[in-house]
């Protein structure tokens, strides 16, 4: 029997362990039949060089900065390398300065809340650009996502981000669905990620979906959320775009 992604063609970014949110999307791209390349960047590329032999096939990795210019610019190219086309591309890249997250809401400067912005919003559009000349046949992007409805204590202007990221995708959706490219992101619960160890105050976000999951909630479990991302990546939701599914166990939808 096909997998669910039998013959796609997948770029999957932010791979940095095997608990990331991203590995576990890479890992059952590929058991549904994907074909993935991996990227990474700077101190970070060889790490992802490592966690790429530990999927069921090892995954090429290529370099991309997400605020690099030229490495965006030459991005097709050096994905024509591997694979003949994108079908997929998973947007798993945040990041915020330490003095834009623990509670220094008030006292962060401009340059650092530019940074976190650039890096955890905007890239889901420069990404996406870099991407289009190998998506010829349409696909899908997907973005991970901390539901930013709210103020979490903590998370600071990465919350800011994080809604900024909703609005770009719901704006990238509408200027890609003529080119036949779907856009959503996947709202998460908190996961022990290596991006959850740079929040301070992470414990915090445990103990609320502990208590409040309707359907329970593990935080060293990657595998709802990836399955999300990959049930967005296959053909079965041919009409959704400009949406954010939450795999947060319900935590969404519940009061205090």
């Amino acid at each position: 029997m096909a997998g669910l992604l039998e013959g796609k063609r997948l770029l999957v970014t932010g791979v940095l362990t095997e608990a990331s949110i991203a590995f576990g999307v890479a890992r059952l791209a590929q058991q549904e039949g994907a074909a993935v390349v991996l990227s990474g960047f700077g101190r970070g590329l060889s790490i992802t060089s490592r966690i790429a032999r530990r999927l069921p096939r090892e995954a090429p990795v290529i370099s991309l900065d997400v605020t690099d210019e030229a490495e965006l610019a030459s991005l097709p190219a050096r994905l024509g390398e591997h694979v003949d086309g994108v079908d997929g591309v998973l947007h798993a890249i945040g990041f915020a300065p330490e003095t834009a997250l623990g509670g220094k809401f008030l006292s962060t400067t401009w340059p650092d809340v530019a940074t976190a912005v650039q890096i955890s919003t905007y890239s889901l559009v420069s990404l996406s650009r870099a991407c289009l000349p190998m998506m010829d046949s349409g696909g899908s992007i997907v973005g991970l996502d901390f539901d930013a409805r709210v103020a979490w204590p903590k998370y600071d202007w990465m919350g800011v981000a994080k809604a900024g990221l909703e609005s770009c995708s719901r704006y990238l959706a509408r200027e890609l669905g003529p080119r036949g490219i779907r856009v959503n992101l996947v709202a998460a619960g908190p996961l022990r990620t290596m991006a959850a160890k740079s929040i301070p105050g992470f414990e915090d976000f445990e103990a609320v979906w502990t208590s409040r999951a309707p359907l329970g909630w593990d935080v060293t479990d990657t595998e709802p959320a990836a399955r999300t991302c990959v049930a967005l990546f296959s053909d079965w939701l041919p009409a959704t775009t400009g949406e954010l599914l939450h795999a947060d166990g319900g935590v969404h939808a519940t009061g205090g």
